[in-house]
């Protein structure tokens, strides 16, 4: 500040500079210096967590792991938890603001009508292991005394209920980091985890209302709940009324403002600014109105969540914009909050049951989990390495934890406690990426060593053949269709099993059905079976179980192709019944996870034809092809029944007619696949049937046909005239390219598993003497290069 003042004596002025204070400046510049030193603190731990998860990124490690030890190191830097005391209560208040946009996120994810279905394979696990782990962790805990306090069952509650949920956000992310979030496995455990993490979330939001924890951690609160335990009911009373008031008003009112944003702003336009205001302030709206009633805003973020509808352009820009808000911003924050609160000075390291309750904590999480999900697992016909793996990783806790550890420090336990539970926390992830490599380990012991396909086999090779029955009834038609099956070979092996369900599923299951079918089979092979080896082989089990033996039998055997019964059989007058649905779930789980090619026969007559002649033609049998993996293995096998002396094969290949008026503007032949290709597929095509042309077709014995067709009505009546001229039908189950031709079919399929031609030739209004054989090339599944397939390791 400048001061002028006048000198009587000398007449004249002069200038005195002094500096003096300014409270308002003062405090601004001590505030902008301390957000600098704050921001330089959240850039470094940007840098810090982005840093070591680098480094930690060949081990395959989620970030959640690098985020953890970054914020335990920098939080318990001596001049940095001075620095963050300033603004400790500041930072305090912004966790907790952007906690309920973790929770409002995770709401809306989930679907809140799930716990009132019928449970699934996943929800079955999920279940099992929320009530093993809640029960142990219930009568467990309370003798290790992780909380004081005169409310020690509250905490306990509240404490098994964590134990027992799973961070489906963390889970769901590691597996599809970790590659392996498209396979059966994969699938299901991230299922499983959205179901757990749903139940203890919904559970614990419950719970708050009956004891709203604020109430247990002040002494004020205390007292009231010692001396007024009639006010506490009322509370309670009111919060679950206005909580439930809450809800339904969301799930009524949401629905109807979110589809009038969505139809405002479709796909493809840049979303208005307007209605995003608009929106954002409903949903502020709906989530801050429990403070008015004393719940917790976090878990009113949760169950307002719910209540939203999941569908809808609006409902991924929340959650697209909270989860990047979250990563980029708020977890440095967030994990340095952590760190701040976890004082290891605090931590009794020294004690040998501060030790004891973090092992009794890991083991509760894990063994009790893992137990629940094994004996659920052993119920729904799963292997044990699975459901071990499943129950593993079903552990996995994540952000929503960590924040109660930290709260629980202030509430009902000590540092020690809190730290144990966060140590816990991070041993729950630490696993992980170990599981997930055991996973991939068994996919490729799994995978099969070489391509079992008949396309990729000589006409010369010895070929083996894994039949399936049910009982005598299926003999005849498997003993023809292995009489035409021999091809040039020398020898040909044939392995018979008997499918046979345990409890007596099957019609037919008896000692003395197995030994007719054998001697049917003996007599056969001592009779006409010149080359061929038999060997008999026996799959009893259950539904659940009965698709993975045969699946084990066809990979110890080095099986090309497993050829199963229909589940549905001919009646006397023709038609066929209704068939057994549990050999119809044998057949789909077949063709999901078989290790070789399949083929399903439906027999309508194929076994009631008298013994085929070498010298003369006693069965004249048809191929299709439209195109297709599956179809190149349908010629290939074609073309080993045409060497058979007693069969005459007719070739029926089906082209796309570009000039009709129905196709030329159809676009691409194959939904959903690029011209590349498309152009790739068909070069597969043309150049397998130009070989199987010059091979079989050019000598003249087998008769070739094509049919320019425009659409599947004409595929349809071309199937249709089938009828009295062929036998036996030989199709892939799956279209190619020329996909156009199949079109519309399975709009009416009864049994999808068959393909939409397979379905149609073995429809109830078909024909009633043509045989059907259905063939699925191998799926390899043994090139995991990536991971990022479809790979099977459960049966």
């Amino acid at each position: 500040m400048v001061s002028i003042a006048y000198n009587s004596s000398s007449h004249g002025l002069f200038f005195v500079s002094s500096i003096t204070s300014n409270p308002c400046a003062e405090r601004l510049g001590s505030l902008m210096f301390s957000v600098a030193k704050n921001f330089i603190i959240f850039l470094a731990m940007v840098i810090l967590c982005n840093g070591f998860h680098y480094l930690l990124k060949p081990y395959s490690m989620p970030r959640i792991i690098s985020d953890i030890l970054v914020g335990m190191i920098v939080g318990n830097i001596g001049f940095l938890r001075d620095i963050y005391e300033e603004f400790n209560k500041t930072f305090g208040f912004i966790i907790d603001f952007v906690m309920m946009f973790y929770m409002f996120a995770l709401g809306i994810e989930m679907d809140p009508y799930a716990i009132f279905k019928q449970p699934s394979r996943d929800a079955q696990i999920a279940y099992a292991g929320i009530i093993s782990t809640f029960i142990a962790g219930f009568f467990t805990t309370p003798f290790f005394d992780f909380f004081t306090g005169k409310h020690k069952l509250y905490f306990t509650l509240c404490l098994s209920t964590l134990l027992a949920s799973t961070a489906s956000p963390v889970l769901t992310r590691l597996i599809t980091s970790l590659k392996i979030s498209k396979s059966d496995i994969g699938k299901l455990v991230i299922a499983a985890g959205m179901h757990s993490d749903f139940l203890c979330s919904l559970l614990l939001s419950i719970g708050y209302i009956a004891m709203p924890l604020p109430m247990f951690c002040e002494k004020e609160a205390h007292r009231m709940i010692d001396d007024k335990g009639k006010a506490r009911i009322k509370l309670s009373i009111f919060m679950g009324i206005a909580v439930l008031g809450q809800m339904l008003f969301t799930a009524m009112v949401s629905p109807m403002v979110m589809r009038w944003v969505n139809n405002e702003n479709p796909e493809g336009k840049p979303m208005k600014g307007a209605h995003l205001v608009l929106s954002v302030a409903f949903m502020v709206l709906i989530c801050a109105s429990s403070t008015l009633y004393d719940y917790s805003p976090i878990l009113s973020a949760f169950m307002a969540g719910i209540c939203l509808p999941r569908e809808g352009r609006l409902s991924k820009w929340i959650i697209t914009k909270i989860n990047y808000m979250l990563t980029s911003i708020f977890f440095p924050i967030f994990f340095l909050w952590v760190g701040y609160g976890a004082d290891f000075r605090k931590f009794e390291a020294g004690k040998l049951s501060t030790w004891l309750r973090l092992l009794m904590l890991v083991a509760i999480g894990m063994v009790s989990k893992v137990a629940g999900t094994v004996i659920s697992g052993a119920l729904l016909g799963f292997n044990w390495p699975d459901s071990v793996a499943i129950g593993l990783l079903l552990t996995t806790k994540g952000h929503f934890h960590i924040y109660l550890a930290i709260k629980v420090m202030k509430c009902g336990g000590n540092t020690t406690t809190g730290i144990e539970m966060l140590i816990a926390i991070f041993l729950t992830v630490l696993h992980s990426p170990s599981v997930v490599a055991h996973i991939i380990k068994r996919a490729r012991k799994r995978a099969p060593t070489h391509r079992m396909a008949l396309q990729l086999l000589e006409p010369s090779t010895i070929v083996r053949i894994l039949l399936c029955v049910h009982g005598p009834e299926n003999v005849p038609s498997s003993i023809n269709l292995m009489e035409i099956s021999r091809g040039t070979a020398e020898l040909m092996f044939v392995h018979v099993t008997d499918e046979v369900a345990a409890g007596g599923g099957a019609d037919h299951n008896d000692g003395a059905d197995r030994e007719k079918v054998t001697r049917l089979f003996q007599e056969y092979v001592e009779e006409d079976g010149d080359g061929i080896i038999l060997k008999r082989l026996m799959a009893v089990s259950t539904f659940i179980n009965m698709a993975r033996d045969i699946c084990a039998l066809a990979e110890e055997h080095n099986i090309a192709l497993i050829v199963l019964p229909f589940h549905r059989r001919q009646c006397e007058n023709g038609t066929l019944d209704g068939g057994n649905p549990g050999f119809r779930h044998v057949n789909r789980k077949v063709l999901k996870s078989a290790p070789c090619s399949v083929g399903i026969l439906v027999d309508r007559g194929l076994g009631s034809m008298e013994k085929l002649q070498r010298r003369s033609v006693s069965i004249n049998v048809a191929v299709i092809f439209v195109g297709g993996r599956d179809d190149r293995e349908a010629i290939a096998y074609a073309g080993r029944v045409a060497q058979h002396s007693g069969v005459k094969l007719t070739v029926i290949r089906l082209l796309v007619d570009t000039t009709a008026e129905a196709t030329q503007f159809s676009g691409p032949l194959l939904q959903g696949v690029n011209l590349s290709e498309q152009e790739q597929e068909m070069a597969l095509d043309d150049e397998c049937f130009a070989q199987f042309y010059d091979q079989h077709i050019v000598g003249g014995r087998i008769a070739y046909m094509e049919k320019h067709l425009a659409n599947s009505a004409e595929t349809f009546s071309v199937l249709k005239s089938f009828e009295g001229r062929y036998s036996l039908v030989i199709v892939g189950r799956e279209g190619g390219v020329n996909s156009i031709l199949t079109r519309g079919m399975n709009d009416w399929e009864q049994c999808p598993e068959l393909g939409p031609i397979g379905d149609v030739l073995s429809g109830p209004d078909f024909s009633m003497t043509i045989s059907v054989l259905i063939i699925q090339q191998h799926k390899l599944k043994g090139e995991l290069d990536g991971l990022d397939d479809d790979f099977t390791v459960m049966m």
